[in-house]
């Protein structure tokens, strides 16, 4: 034996002890590795299982139907709902004399015109629809026609 060796031996065995509880605390790690490594493979399965179902629906669903289009804010004035009122009623389209006519409005050219302006502004918004130039009729969507813009 050497003369360092009685100097070194407290080392030698604090080394020994750190070993020792590196192995033990290595070998607990391992075990709760173990532990968690089968539950986190059925979640992945599972999760894997719901993508491949998803994709499944999705191949196999038809084309999803486009969202309805919100109706069109109206303006505030009364007298669109007057129009709409009648259009509601109406059998066909009408000119704006004949709307004014069922309203018992004043049947003058200024007024005919100011009544043509509202009705083109409700086709803009697509509320009503013109056939025809002069001649508006409510807008009726079909579901398979596309709607005019």
């Amino acid at each position: 034996m050497t003369a360092w060796t009685p100097q070194i031996t407290p080392f030698l065995d604090r080394i020994d002890a750190r070993e020792r509880e590196l192995a033990t605390t290595t070998e607990q790690l391992r075990t709760q590795i173990d532990e968690l490594t089968a539950p986190l493979r059925e979640l992945d399965q599972e999760t894997e299982n719901l993508a491949v179902t998803r994709k499944t629906l999705l191949a196999l669903s038809p084309t999803t139907p486009e969202p309805a289009d919100p109706p069109p804010a109206l303006p505030d004035h009364p007298a669109y709902q007057q129009i709409l009122t009648v259009f509601a009623d109406a059998a066909g389209p009408m000119c704006a004399r004949d709307l004014r006519e069922h309203l018992d409005l004043a049947i003058m050219p200024k007024n005919i015109e100011s009544t043509r302006h509202k009705l083109k502004r409700l086709v803009s918004l697509g509320v009503l629809v013109e056939p025809e130039p002069g001649l508006f009729a409510q807008h009726r969507p079909s579901n398979s026609a596309p709607r005019p813009t």
